[in-house]
């Protein structure tokens, strides 16, 4: 495939535009919700956690990134596979992370129908669900750089408030722990006192249920850093992306070590995590039960706009990698065409449909964790997929060319350490007590799915 040197889809993502969408791709349901779940079942060391998932996820973003920078393309890793792979790589690529960021998509509007429950308990969540889908696709329908400026705003809310939320809880800790009755860093390796697991001598410590808690958790923590590639993405319509997306991805392991370490330091310091409930927000959650009602509101609002963030750039994503694939002639050139403003319109409509599937999904299930659950657990498979096809297409990528602009680090052996790790997970994904393993079992299924319907394509 050769891809055409100009693309009509316009560069207009400026640096402040590509620095928060790298922002907000860091920060989303995985924190705010997911992160009581992972809580739940690793205690504190939930920590460690999201540290070792990050610097993996870091080492994917540099291979990735060096790729990127090298060779700006639209389609990102689905390119990347195409060009030093082969076709059906570049296929898979697509359509597996065209898949994944649609189920996303529809995680992240269950989890805004979670949040507005807490004002509104009454509303069906299904009428919520409906509602945020059409705001964020009118949104996507207007102009890339309307997409930028709400993605801009969006991450700009939320990253204002966690670093308030540090700064305040560090506050606290510090200087006036009395404000917050319990509030120690000493909650972070204490065993509870009060609440349901009170006087268990098996819940004590960092390490609650031991390493075994920590691993149950991975398959959680690594939803939450599945929106990263998003930078890659926005590469073919990033004004000067040869500076703007080096720029963005170094930055990636500060964001981890604040927003996630950070953040969930200081916030299971204020209040002990074993009283926490498994389905709801803990930045919520914790607030709300330490008496500051007002925070807990604000947090909330916070968290619902990072859902909607999310969902913003899984609908901006999803429609560059059909547009992608359309050029690479493995989707239909209905999905390459683009209107005036270098919309691509038709790939924008074929995503909203998958993700539209959100509506009945929440009527017909009520429970709104429930319905989030289901979603997620296929979510975490097609992230994982994803990531073994950046770094084995980084193997190739690196094989045909030795001086790049931006050389990941450590390669290969990066690489090595990366595949290694998305194994482990999967295999942790099979134990009975994390519920994981029919979707482990669905992976070769599913890479069959898609070479059948890749070899009916390539015939017609």
């Amino acid at each position: 495939m050769h891809q055409p040197e100009k693309s009509i889809l316009q560069r207009n993502l400026t640096n402040r535009h590509i620095q928060f969408i790298a922002l907000g791709g860091a920060v989303g349901t995985g924190l705010f919700l997911s992160a009581g779940s992972a809580i739940f079942v690793a205690g504190t060391s939930v920590i460690l956690g999201y540290l070792v998932a990050g610097i993996i996820v870091f080492l994917i973003m540099r291979q990735l990134g060096e790729m990127n920078t090298q060779d700006p393309s639209v389609g990102s890793s689905s390119f990347f596979a195409y060009k030093y792979w082969g076709n059906f790589p570049g296929f898979l690529t697509g359509w597996n992370y065209w898949f994944g960021s649609a189920l996303a998509g529809i995680t992240e509007l269950t989890a805004a129908t979670a949040y507005t429950q807490y004002w509104f308990p009454g509303i069906a969540v299904w009428k919520t669900a409906l509602f945020f889908f059409i705001i964020i696709n009118i949104v996507n329908l207007i102009a890339v750089r309307a997409y930028g400026e709400v993605e801009f705003w969006f991450s700009s809310i939320k990253i204002f408030a966690i670093c308030a939320m540090i700064l305040a809880g560090g506050y606290i800790l510090l200087f006036d722990p009395s404000l917050v009755s319990g509030a120690t860093i000493k909650n972070l390796w204490l065993a509870p006192t009060i609440g349901q697991h009170a006087g268990d001598t098996t819940f004590s410590g960092f390490f609650p249920h031991g390493l075994i808690g920590l691993i149950m958790a991975l398959p959680i923590i690594t939803f939450a850093f599945g929106g990263l590639e998003l930078i890659g993405i926005t590469a073919a319509e990033t004004k000067n992306p040869t500076k703007t997306i080096p720029k963005a991805i170094n930055q990636v392991i500060y964001r981890i070590l604040i927003f996630y370490v950070g953040s969930l330091a200081i916030l299971l310091s204020l209040y002990h995590w074993s009283n926490l409930n498994v389905s709801g927000s803990p930045f919520v959650m914790i607030f709300d039960r330490i008496g500051f009602k007002y925070a807990a509101w604000t947090l909330n609002f916070i968290a619902l706009t990072a859902a909607l963030s999310v969902y913003n750039s899984c609908l901006y994503s999803n429609s560059r990698m059909l547009y992608a694939l359309a050029l690479q002639k493995n989707a239909p050139q209905a999905l390459a065409k683009t209107n005036k403003r270098g919309i691509p319109l038709n790939a924008i409509l074929m995503s909203s449909a998958i993700t539209f599937l959100v509506v009945p999904l929440n009527y017909f299930t009520p429970n709104w964790f429930t319905a989030f659950k289901i979603i997620l657990s296929f979510v975490v498979v097609c992230i994982l997929v994803n990531w073994a096809l950046i770094t084995l297409s980084h193997i190739k990528f690196k094989r045909k060319n030795k001086k790049t602009l931006f050389p990941a680090p450590f390669y290969p052996y990066s690489n090595h350490i990366t595949l290694a790790f998305i194994a482990f997970i999967l295999t942790a994904m099979t134990f009975p007590k994390i519920g994981m393993a029919k979707q482990v079992i669905a992976i070769p299924f599913w890479i069959f799915i898609v070479y059948i319907v890749y070899k009916i394509v390539k015939k017609t």
